[in-house]
């Protein structure tokens, strides 16, 4: 019998629940995994709360690294045995064990462990797909990166620098300001501080290429203050609550800024742009341009530690979660 962890009605981090969770065998085109280390991310927390709703009772989670139990008619790629993972709709990753679609499933190769790939797929996908394909980031270019001391905002920043690109992060606070500096930045702030003046100065009053803002309603209209004439605000995360409506003439206003809100869901939802999203967040760490996390293991049934550990800003560290 798998156990899996439901939400069975939307709050904080009480109502995660640890249940029993019957499992079918795999059907044609589906894959019986075995999960070994799941990812806890905050778009987990949106589900949980109902700032996402979705109909329930519903197992959370998108993310983990697993190991092919047994494989369904017609599918081809993959062996019992295999390591893999997945960072992807739809939800349910919160089990022991779990029926997935075979299109979802991407290999692990060699140095990439299990942990690595269940701390950190999800936001190294989101990355790869903020900094090469929605904005192809280039060397020279400026970039706004908050939670920079984040588990996104680490990879975010350091993969911005390798590129050639400055990065300018802000952090929750004056602890962090070294994690930023560490992981690429050249300058921190804190997002409780209006920073865009300070932006502005430090980018002789042109202001940033492109804003990255995973926090939401607190940063929005700052990062907005912050951007370039024609320059990217991606809007890609309410960490502390989602954004106020916003009156479009406000882009005009600030110099016909470009606005986008984008989801890893739609980059990767063909499968040749998962695999290439895929291999390029591996290469990147396998060949030293990326140091990753192996994330604060959590017993599966203590999921609810696990999210109050995420939502705590002051607590450096992303968690996982071992059946």
């Amino acid at each position: 019998m798998s156990k899996a962890v439901f939400v069975n009605q939307y709050g904080g981090p009480e109502v995660l629940s640890y249940q029993d969770n019957p499992i079918g065998a795999p059907g044609p085109g589906e894959v019986l995994v075995r999960n070994t280390a799941i990812g806890v991310n905050y778009i987990d927390t949106y589900y949980r709360s109902g700032l996402y709703p979705a109909k329930l009772p519903l197992i959370p989670g998108d993310q983990a690294a697993a190991v092919v139990e047994a494989v369904g008619a017609g599918v081809t790629g993959f062996n019992p045995g295999d390591r893999v993972g997945y960072a992807s709709k739809p939800l349910g990753a919160y089990t022991s064990e779990r029926v997935i679609d075979a299109v979802l499933l991407v290999p692990l190769p060699e140095g990439i462990s299990n942990e690595v790939a269940g701390t950190t797929l999800t936001r190294g996908l989101t990355v790869e797909y903020l900094t090469h394909r929605l904005y192809e980031l280039k060397a020279g270019e400026t970039a706004l990166v908050h939670a920079a001391a984040g588990g996104t905002g680490r990879i975010l920043c350091q993969w911005a620098s390798n590129i050639g690109a400055r990065v300018i992060g802000t952090v929750g606070s004056e602890e962090k300001m070294d994690i930023a500096r560490e992981n690429g930045c050249s300058e921190v702030f804190l997002h409780q501080q209006d920073f865009a003046p300070q932006v502005r100065e430090l980018t002789d009053g042109q202001g940033v290429d492109i804003a990255y803002d995973s926090i939401g309603k607190a940063t929005f209209m700052k990062s907005l203050n912050c951007i370039r004439p024609r320059g990217m605000m991606v809007s890609f995360g309410n960490a502390s609550g989602k954004p106020d409506s916003l009156d479009v003439l406000e882009l005009a206003k600030r110099g016909s800024l470009f606005l986008t809100r984008p989801t890893l869901y739609g980059y990767t939802s063909n499968r040749e742009d998962l695999l290439l999203s895929a291999q390029r967040y591996f290469t990147a760490i396998t060949s030293g341009l990326l140091d990753v996390e192996n994330g604060v293991p959590f017993a599966l049934k203590d999921a609810a530690e696990a999210h109050r550990h995420l939502e705590d800003r002051s607590i450096v560290g992303s968690p996982i979660l071992i059946p």
